[in-house]
């Protein structure tokens, strides 16, 4: 080792990774600024495929005033282009989720990994590959098969096969419409005139609403991939889902429910709500379910606290 260059290079293998510096410039971290127990626990939220941490950042906050550390990074691929977003597979989405947890666990004693639809399903894999490392995980919209209320029958059993198993899937994309997974008529609306103006910065505030079918094709290998390891999940589970879930059936959960390992398995099921759970009506009550649930198994009192958290958001 004769250079400076190489002195950095051991350097950077050997410093710990920092959640701060892993979430991306539209994630965020919060934190309640106490150096006390509460802020030893850290929760890891995923977004959902082709979404961007701005749909998680109102349920993080509501979960952060417990006192807990909230973390929320940037998938690979998205929040830039939807090239960027084609150039990846599901093995980089769940790369960066390893990544972030990784970053976290540096920082927080216990950590509880989460995630909305397809965000759910890399939770999952998470937490079957890493073990009791993973203290919970909660499943929001956990979504294996799209047969939700609004999702035409004739597109699932037909067309998305004849689509994705070939070459069409080069040339062909989903657009997602009216009512974007959102019941509340507010909030969908702010969807809506954003796309709307054509912002140039939609993919950051609320991502992609045009899936390329090769995407979809990626996120039907997640799939398969969370079926298979969901013998290998040990760490308590919250599923949470909508009765009224426009995209994804309480099919789903169900599904988890019958199908994984762990012995501590809790359900919560709401109504009001289509699939974006994090943006829609319940986001409160579900945002403080999760809360308990997390701080429950750490042993901590589920209490607000006085102070509100301070964001980063890099």
């Amino acid at each position: 080792m004769n250079t400076m260059t190489d002195l950095q290079q051991l350097e950077a293998v050997l410093t710990p990774l920092k959640i701060d510096d892993v979430v991306g410039a539209n994630g965020f971290v919060m934190r309640s600024g106490k150096n006390d127990a509460h802020s030893k626990v850290g929760i890891l939220l995923v977004h959902g495929l082709t979404g961007t941490p701005s749909e998680m950042k109102h349920f993080g906050k509501v979960i952060a005033r417990r006192g807990v550390t909230v973390a929320c990074h940037e998938l690979a691929g998205h929040c830039a282009s939807i090239d960027d977003l084609k150039a990846t597979t599901w093995r980089d989405w769940y790369k960066s989720v390893e990544i972030a947890f990784e970053a976290l666990s540096n920082e927080c004693e216990q950590v509880y990994v989460g995630g909305l639809s397809m965000g759910a399903l890399l939770s999952m894999l998470l937490a079957a590959e890493k073990g009791k490392r993973v203290n919970g995980t909660f499943l929001l919209s956990a979504t294996f098969f799209y047969d939700g209320w609004n999702m035409p029958k004739f597109k699932q059993k037909f067309l998305l096969p004849l689509v994705l198993y070939s070459p069409l899937k080069y040339f062909m994309e989903w657009e997602e419409t009216s009512p974007y997974g959102i019941k509340d008529e507010r909030t969908r609306a702010l969807v809506a005139a954003i796309l709307d103006n054509k912002d140039a910065k939609t993919a950051d505030k609320i991502g992609y609403f045009k899936t390329p079918a090769t995407v979809i094709l990626e996120s039907v290998r997640l799939m398969s991939a969370a079926k298979r390891c969901m013998k290998d999940i040990l760490s308590p589970t919250l599923i949470v889902h909508s009765t009224e879930d426009d995209m994804a059936s309480l099919k789903n959960a169900y599904f988890i429910q019958e199908n994984i390992a762990a012995e501590i398995v809790e359900t919560y099921f709401v109504d009001d709500t289509y699939h974006v759970v994090t943006l829609d009506k319940r986001k409160d009550d579900i945002a403080k379910r999760v809360a308990k649930f997390c701080l429950e198994l750490s042993s901590l009192p589920d209490t607000v606290g006085a102070r509100k958290p301070a964001t980063s958001a890099l």
